[in-house]
């Protein structure tokens, strides 16, 4: 699902040069299995629509900021008419925690202009740092600025090294239709090579 073709679990590029970042604490990589806990699964945003015979193929979490740029490119892929459950993490501080016990891939904006110690948000940093939530995750999506350079979807970067989980997909800012086509396609064929 790569923008560059590759394989979904091979090093994104972005233009011509692979970018990478230095990693930024999330205590911890993803558990080999996820674990149980007693944490009542939060509800999605957008629920999977199902023949009724068939679970989601899989989730969707994302962040966005009051922007709403990422936010509205998730609503452009329709992830729910595919089987994909969508979450989204909480931007303010006070509101409760999300927590995900299926199978999922994140998607999340850059933030730090330019500098890779900020690039991941510090709500994302958070729902990471819950050991279930972490061990759930399978993928990761990114959006960033080509203006912040070498940072460019340094989230991205970041978040596949410390949970080791491919980095899947990188767009810049609100992405494009072909973004939106790629991302929608992709997650559909990643969640169900793994099925199968």
């Amino acid at each position: 699902m790569t923008e560059t073709g590759q394989p979904a679990g091979a090093a994104p590029q972005a233009g011509s040069a692979a970018h990478r970042s230095a990693p930024v604490p999330l205590h911890g990589a993803a558990a080999a299995q996820p674990t149980t806990d007693s944490t009542t699964p939060s509800t999605p945003e957008a629920v999977a629509r199902t023949d009724g015979r068939h679970a989601p193929i899989g989730a969707l979490v994302y962040f966005s900021s009051a922007s709403e740029n990422t936010a509205r490119f998730v609503a452009s892929c329709r992830l729910d008419e595919v089987g994909v459950n969508v979450y989204r993490i909480p931007l303010k501080p006070g509101a409760a925690q999300l927590n995900v016990r299926e199978p999922y891939v994140l998607m999340v904006p850059t933030y730090g202009g330019g500098d890779a110690k900020k690039a991941v948000p510090v709500q994302v940093k958070r729902f990471l740092n819950n050991p279930a939530n972490r061990a759930w995750i399978r993928g990761v999506i990114a959006s960033g600025n080509t203006n912040f350079g070498t940072a460019y979807c340094a989230a991205g970067d970041i978040i596949a090294a410390k949970c080791r989980v491919p980095y899947l997909y990188r767009f810049e800012l609100m992405g494009t239709r072909e973004d939106t086509r790629k991302v929608r396609d992709g997650i559909v064929r990643f969640f169900s090579e793994r099925r199968g």
